[in-house]
Parts: C-alpha cells; structure tokens; sequence
C-alpha cells in the first residue's frame, strides 16, 4: 500500500467550538464552523475546510494574510488578536495551541485505530532517515512523514495533525535547539519507536554546557515512550549509547562495533561514495546486503537506524532492505548530486550544516573525486555553534586542507574561520578563495570550473548557499 501523501491528507472534523475548548481560545467565530482539512501556516496552502495558523515570523504576521487563506478555502484562523470580518480563535500563544490541538488529534486516533508513532532525533541525519523510514514504511501501510524538516514547535504539530484514522505510520523528525524542546515535543506526540542517531555539535548555541549538554537534551527523547514502546541507539556513538540507562522500556542498538541488535560487517564505498555493507539483526541472525543510492558513508548509519526502525514495527528485514536500496534522500539539498551536461559534478548538502555534516560531506567529497578529478569546496558559515564557533569554523578549514581538496571557496564573513584555517594548516596561494557574497561566488566559480571538477556547496540554511547550489544546477 502507497502512502497518503502529506499534501492531500485530511484530519478529523473539528468544529471552531471544540478547537477553542481545546487550545483554551477566544471563541470569534460560528461555533459550528467545521475544520475538514489540513492545518496550513502558508496562505497559498489553504484549500477548502483548512484551518490558518496565523504565526508571527521574523520578517512576515501571518494575520496579514489571514483573508487570502479564507479565499483559497479556509474555513477558520487559529491567531492571537481578532481580524474584523474574519472567524478566528484567539490564543495566547501560537505554538502552545497548535501544539495542545495535535495532542489531542493524536490521542483520539490512538483511541480509533492502531497508529505507531516514530520519532528520530540526532545531530545529523535525522531528515535523511525520516526519509528512509518513511519510503519502508509506505510499502506496508498509510504513512504520513513530512517533506523536508518539520521538526520544530510548528513543524512537528502540523504533520501530527495531518495525520487520519486510516494512517498506520506517523514518522516525526524532532529538533532541539535546548534543553526541554524534546520533551515538550514528545508530551505532543508520545511515541512507539524512538531512534536517536550521533550527538554532535548541532545548535551548541543553545547549551550552555556543550556536547555533554547536547546529549542530555537528546536523551530526553528516550524519555518519551509509551509503555512497550521501543528506544533505538546508535552504538557507534559513545554519548546514545550511554542514554539505554535512562530508558525504561525495550532498547535495540545498531552498528559496526560487536554486541549490536543490528550489526553492520564487510562496510565498503564505492567509487561514487555509497555505503555497501551486510545487516545482520542479531535477535534472529537474519542477513541481508545494503546497496544504498544515498551518497555519503554517514548514510550507513541513517540506514541502519531505518532498518531497525522499521524491523520493530514488524516489517520484515529483506523487504525493509530491498525498499532502502532504491531508496533515494527526499527532501531538498541534501547530498544531492548533479551531474550537469558540462562533465561538472555538483554535490548539493547545502541545507543544513554542523562540524560532523560537514567533516562527512567533505570526505565524500574526495571519495567521488578520486585522485583523477579536482575537488572544489563552496562553504559557507554553521550557524547556532555558540561561544566555540570561531574554532570550530577553524577546525574545519585544517579539515579541507589534511582531505587535500584542490580549492577552498569561503562565501560570506561568517565563515572566514575556515579560510583562516585552511592557511594555518598550510594551504597557500589560489588554493583558498574568499568572497564576501553569493553572487561573488558564483561570478568566480563561473570562470574556474572546468569539465571534470566535482564541487560540493555546504552550509547552514540560514547563511543562503542553497541559493548558489540552486543556481549552479540550473534550478534557480
């Protein structure tokens, strides 16, 4: 069975009485008013019997917006001030409703039907295997899994509401940016199967304490189990293995390292950087070979976790692994490459970026090269490292250096740490370029590349380099 796909799932009826009782709003509107379809926080997105989450952005109040959405189909707006001429229900605070409103979703579709709940939080990675466990899992029953990464206090309420009686497979990716923000995620949405993939050193801005402080926060989400439900940990990772202590329900581990539920031996990458490796689950002495499309060695990890994932929920091991080795990454801008009619390889990883993506996308970087291609890395700036960013922007330059990567494009100043260290490590001359803008870089890399060059474009999404890659690929 296919997956009812995100877009065109509709959730119960609520009616504007009872999403008012519920969130504890003002009640502005025909209490009879019948919600019938998705949650959206774009107007454009509306579509007949919508609810319009009228969030406050950076740059943009969606209360502005508030009467686009009615005329697209929206039949009420969840807001906190009233719209004349507009059926609201007004709230304290957006994402304290619209997260009470998918708690409750979930828990009268626990009560209705037998849907099982994953949630995957890590550093890295936690996209890429929402994709993976996602593309199984549809396979075997109505699933609903986010496109791209809804993983935050409006992200994760939204894709719990989409949710119906009929789906079988909710697959949640959960972010935290602080200590506390898994817990509140998980008392959304409580789930069946918690998968934790590396601690790194992702949002340290937020903890004050750093990666020892990122593991705790993480190891929140083993806390956020149902009774019988099921804790995954990577073993690989010193820090997640050390959370089975806090678990209080069935913990199975997988890795390359011995005494794993999931064993992954006979690990290899080919030519194109793709994990080939042999799965052995361990309970049953099942095994099975992994010939994943996903370029990256990191991805070994996200398959692994995927399959045992997966495995719990009663998929059985050889169709999880014939689904994963076509599997492909689904979302946008992650380690996408592109091989474009001038013989120049792109690799696009620029959506997200910490110190242990980038160190992965870098060595992928040379393991596709080869010796016989140059090698050209486009970065920009990591956001959210905190007080250590500057070093770690450092460290990352002696990376590129030590990986004997041809030429080193530092786009922006937030990112001058990089080129400051590549030069430290000892690259001189043309091997490091800086420029100060996107449009600076692409004026350069315009004029030096060359049939045969493999160029990967990473950083944070916040610094814009998705826009360059867009570009260079001839999406923009």
């Amino acid at each position: 069975m296919r997956a009812l796909q995100v877009q065109g799932s509709s959730p119960n009826v609520f009616s504007a009485e009872q999403i008012a009782s519920i969130t504890g709003g003002r009640l502005e509107a025909d209490p009879t008013i019948k919600v019938t379809a998705q949650a959206v926080l774009d107007s454009r997105a509306a579509q007949p019997g919508s609810l319009f989450v009228a969030a406050q952005g950076e740059n943009v109040d969606g209360h502005d917006y508030a009467r686009g959405a009615l005329e697209n189909g929206a039949t009420l707006v969840l807001g906190t001030r009233s719209i004349e001429g507009v059926p609201v229900v007004v709230v304290e605070d957006i994402e304290q409703a619209l997260g009470l409103l998918a708690q409750a979703h979930l828990r009268n579709l626990r009560q209705q039907g037998d849907i099982r709940v994953v949630g995957i939080t890590g550093s890295a990675g936690k996209t890429t295997t929402k994709d993976l466990i996602g593309q199984i899992l549809s396979e075997h029953g109505s699933t609903i899994f986010p496109a791209g990464s809804f993983n935050n206090e409006l992200g994760l309420p939204l894709t719990v509401l989409r949710a119906t009686p009929e789906t079988r497979y909710l697959v949640l990716e959960m972010g935290a940016s602080a200590p506390g923000d898994l817990t509140y995620l998980t008392h959304i949405a409580p789930l069946d199967v918690a998968v934790v993939l590396i601690v790194g050193s992702a949002h340290l801005g937020g903890f004050g304490g750093g990666i020892d402080d990122v593991a705790r926060a993480k190891s929140e989400l083993v806390q956020g189990v149902v009774a019988g439900g099921t804790v995954i940990l990577n073993a690989d990772d010193l820090r997640v293995i050390a959370m089975k202590d806090q678990a209080s329900e069935e913990v199975l581990t997988y890795g390359v390292v011995r005494d794993t539920t999931f064993h992954a031996t006979e690990t290899h990458i080919d030519a194109l950087g793709r994990s080939r490796f042999t799965v052995t689950d361990t309970r049953t002495s099942e095994t099975e070979e992994v010939h994943l499309q996903l370029v990256g060695e990191h991805h070994m990890t996200n398959a692994l976790a995927a399959l045992a994932a997966t495995t719990v929920l009663g998929i059985n091991l050889n169709a999880a692994v014939s689904t994963l080795n076509n599997a492909t990454a689904l979302s946008p801008h992650r380690m996408d490459v592109t091989e474009r009619p001038d013989g120049i390889t792109i690799i696009d990883d620029s959506y997200n970026a910490n110190p242990d993506s980038m160190r992965a996308a870098l060595k992928a970087l040379a393991v596709i090269a080869g010796r016989k291609r140059r090698t050209v890395a486009v970065l920009g700036e990591m956001l959210e490292l905190g007080e250590n960013s500057r070093e770690q922007h450092d460290d990352l330059g002696r990376i590129v250096v030590r990986l004997n990567i041809s030429l080193l494009v530092v786009v922006g100043a937030g990112a001058s740490g990089i080129a400051d260290g590549a030069m430290q490590e000892g690259s001189w001359g043309d091997e490091v370029v800086e420029v100060p803008t996107i449009e600076e870089a692409e004026t350069f890399l315009t004029e030096y590349l060359t049939e045969g060059d493999v160029v990967l474009v990473k950083s944070s999404k916040g610094s814009g380099l998705w826009k360059l890659a867009d570009r260079l690929v001839g999406k923009a």
